[in-house]
């Protein structure tokens, strides 16, 4: 089976580059090809390697709190550039201050992500939705 193609990168003015680094070395060994646009990247940045690689999912990293900004029209922009139905998924430390995690969640899957995932989160959740929802079979 092809290798599937994800774009991985911190968004907005976030410049947390070690998590960052984890995920693109574990969404490599897992067998994915990483496109990794790094840290202080806009939307457009993830918008446009996706489009370049013919990219089967981006996914977002925040950990200054402000990805909720830093996210907003996402999905508008994906669908504006042909994107439509790409995979979306976002996580991290996505909002500023405790706030509960059901309107988090709620918000961001509003916004057109796919998967929200909560500070903390390990990468083999990641590893494991991605497997699902792209349909790999890990016998084949």
């Amino acid at each position: 089976m092809e290798k599937k193609t994800l774009v991985l990168g911190v968004i907005g003015s976030d410049c947390h580059a070690v998590g960052n680094k984890i995920l693109d070395y574990a969404l490599s060994e897992a067998g994915f090809n990483v496109v990794n646009i790094g840290v202080l990247s806009p939307q457009e940045d993830f918008i446009n390697a996706a489009v370049e690689t013919k990219a089967d999912a981006i996914i977002v990293s925040s950990l200054y709190g402000h990805g909720e900004m830093d996210c907003r029209g996402m999905r508008e922009k994906c669908d504006e550039a042909g994107l439509e139905g790409i995979l979306l998924y976002v996580g991290g430390n996505i909002v500023v201050g405790k706030q509960d995690w059901a309107d988090v969640y709620k918000r961001f899957k509003e916004m057109g992500f796919n998967r929200v995932y909560p500070p903390a989160t390990s990468v083999d959740t990641t590893i494991a939705d991605l497997k699902y929802d792209l349909g790999i079979d890990d016998n084949e």
